[in-house]
This record gives C-alpha cells, structure tokens and sequence, in this order.
C-alpha cells in the first residue's frame, strides 16, 4: 500500500500541476505534441521515458483489486502501452494531438483526476 500512496502523491502533483497550468493557458499541449512531431529524437526519447516508467510500476504495481489502487495500474499500463505505440508508430502523435483541441477541457480532467489521486494519496 506504502508504493500506492507514494505514486498517487506523485500522480497527483504532476497532474493537477499541469492541469491548472493548462486551464490558465501558460502550459498549451498543442504546442508540446508539435515539438514532439518536429523532432523525432525527443519524441523517441519520450516515449522511452513513458516505457521506461511505466515497465517499472508495472512490474511493481501490477495490482488488480477492487479499489482506489487499481487506478495506478491502469495509469501504468496506458504508460507502457502509450510509449511503445509511440516507438512503433510515431504518427500516432499526429492522432492525439487533434484530440488536444479542447485543451482547457482536457486540462479540467487532468486537474479533477489529480484531485482525486491527491485525496488517495494525501488524505486517505
């Protein structure tokens, strides 16, 4: 439970971080997957990072349960598997960002779900 919390706090400040700055604008995801499409070397080293990071809290993680805990592994997986679609495939990238296009939408969501691993990984 001790690697659960740890990585709901985590979670939880980079998305709620990111989230307020997406809402406010300072942060635009639009402009970070065009970075990522122009240079391919920053896009595959991303996506090691994402694989990297993800294998890792899959081995540790891997908790199929019926509670808070099991968001931690779904997050982990979408890491491993997102990262290695994006070594594979790097115009994936082109896909996800027309999902980007209401990114204060998407930033409300990442600030509600790092609200929600915060009181897991704070509060709980």
């Amino acid at each position: 439970m001790e690697l659960s919390i740890l990585v709901a706090r985590i979670l939880s400040v980079i998305y709620i971080s990111t989230g307020i700055a997406v809402i406010l604008g300072t942060v635009d995801l639009n402009e970070i997957v065009q970075g990522l499409i122009r240079s391919p070397a920053l896009t595959f080293i991303a996506a090691a990072v994402a694989i990297a990071g993800g294998l890792i809290l899959v081995d540790q993680h891997n908790l199929w349960v019926k509670d808070w805990r099991v968001i931690i592994t779904l997050v982990s997986w979408m890491f491993l598997l997102g990262g290695v679609v994006v070594v594979v495939y790097p115009k994936f990238l082109l896909i996800y960002n027309e999902a980007l296009k209401n990114s204060r939408l998407l930033g409300s969501f990442m600030l509600s779900f790092g609200l929600i691993l915060g009181y897991f990984g704070f509060l709980k």
